[in-house]
């Protein structure tokens, strides 16, 4: 699946932002912006989560290469999966060790994986879909941690704020029970606000994605904007709205079927959260990433790494 990221900017306004991104990109450069000590030599990440963190940490592997650093990753991921449910397998685990439902991670459970080895990093995040319901968090958030805590008590733990889904989203994710956020601006705020509440809780640093998805979706120049001339009712393959500028799957054609899937990251989103993931364990700035996805235009691509440095240093003097 493709989408047109095709980007012809013709008018002065896209001109300007460009100009402004590009000056800011080589003055960061210029000047050493420091973020921190350089790279540790090798990190252990073991990540807690679902498609969504397979999705922000998918080019994380390309840019510990480009730097050499060297990177072993763990994955306790389950598609569509909640902290409560996480925690539910532990649960299952802990009371029979032989029980299969605490071991839905191929086979092992979260307290095996956790157990091989010493992890420096390990990170949490909630469901989409409940990310905007504070209330969906806890106990199962705590409970995890300190689970974490008593098997790897010298690992930072570090939580995954996850994005809203794109604009012309049929629904949003849940606020509270029997309620879903009106739109994607609710959904970012009211996820936003649990996530910063759960890292202040848990006294972890906290990865802003979806803070940088938001940046990009609320630009007015650059922000996803619906096509209103597309006749969605009546699609004829292989054509598809022109969704430019968008960070999420949005329209594909699949099985002479066009889908829709305004959840998940595209390339561009996976690229965006990669950024901000590398940023936030490595201390170090996005604007030295010279690896671009073959399916994100260069322009943008130097645009979305502004847009990371800028949430990178928004969250660090908000603090």
């Amino acid at each position: 699946m493709e989408i047109n990221y095709s980007m012809k900017y013709k008018n002065t306004e896209k001109m300007k932002h460009i100009k402004k991104s590009t000056l800011l990109l080589i003055l960061c450069l210029i000047t050493g912006l420091s973020f921190g000590q350089s790279n540790p030599k090798h990190l252990r990440l073991f990540i807690i989560g679902n498609s969504f963190s397979q999705n922000a940490s998918a080019y994380l592997p390309n840019f510990t290469n480009e730097k050499g650093t060297e990177l072993t990753v763990g994955r306790a991921e389950l598609g569509g999966h909640s902290l409560e449910q996480h925690w539910g397998y532990v649960e299952a685990a802990e009371a029979n060790p032989e029980d299969p439902k605490g071991k839905p991670y191929k086979g092992k459970s979260l307290r095996m994986l956790l157990s091989a080895g010493t992890w420096d990093v390990v990170t949490l995040q909630q469901a989409s879909y409940f990310s905007a319901d504070q209330q969906s968090y806890n106990p199962y958030a705590q409970k995890l941690y300190d689970f974490i805590k008593k098997i790897q008590p010298n690992a930072r733990i570090i939580i995954h704020q996850t994005w809203a889904y794109r604009s012309d989203a049929l629904k949003f994710g849940r606020v509270a029970p029997e309620q879903l956020a009106k739109d994607q601006t609710e959904m970012w705020k009211k996820s936003r606000a649990a996530y910063h509440a759960l890292a202040k809780q848990l006294n972890a640093k906290i990865m802003p994605v979806g803070d940088a998805f938001y940046e990009v979706a609320s630009d007015k120049v650059f922000g996803f904007k619906k096509d209103t001339a597309f006749d969605y009712a009546n699609p004829v393959y292989p054509n598809l709205p022109n969704q430019v500028n968008s960070l999420n799957m949005g329209y594909y054609w699949k099985d002479n079927k066009m889908v829709f899937d305004p959840n998940h990251a595209n390339e561009a989103g996976r690229y965006l959260g990669s950024l901000i993931w590398y940023a936030t364990l490595f201390n170090e700035s996005p604007l030295k990433i010279e690896y671009v996805p073959n399916k994100v235009p260069a322009d943008f691509a130097a645009y979305l790494k502004t847009v990371a440095e800028k949430v990178i240093k928004n969250l660090k003097t908000n603090k």
